[in-house]
């Protein structure tokens, strides 16, 4: 496995569900954003140093979500994150949601990076972009 190719593991508790016992809809995008968190750490650029740092805000510009399967409380699902796109201020990854090997949700996520203080797009760092290259 490369540093392009990550994955996380949520159990799926109460309050993720909806009365029906499955999860609710818009719970996977919280399922991706914490994979996704999870993946910029493990590159070396988490979420919080990049604001410090490099002065850069990550923002959803758009997600395409598919869903297959429902996955229900207690299931263990596996997240994965790969990007597809690296950019100077665009990040194109795809996200897969599944309970064991069965495929529940599939996820095209579209992000920018922002300047903290002006909220107007910027480039993202460099060692960034190579890292995700690598």
């Amino acid at each position: 496995m490369n540093s392009n190719d990550f994955t996380s593991k949520f159990r799926i508790y109460y309050e993720d569900t909806d009365a029906g016992g499955i999860v609710y809809h818009a719970n996977y995008l919280k399922f991706m954003e914490r994979c996704r968190c999870d993946w910029l750490a493990h590159l070396g650029h988490d979420v919080v140093s990049m604001e410090q740092n490099d002065g850069v805000l990550w923002v959803v510009r758009e997600a395409k979500l598919l869903f297959h399967k429902p996955a229900r409380l207690f299931d263990e699902v596996k997240v994965s994150c790969r990007a597809l796109q690296v950019g100077k201020v665009k990040l194109l990854v795809e996200q897969n949601i599944y309970n064991g090997d069965d495929l529940l949700c599939t996820g095209l996520i579209k992000l920018a990076t922002l300047d903290r203080h002006s909220y107007k797009l910027c480039a993202m760092p460099l060692g960034f972009r190579e890292a995700v290259k690598s």
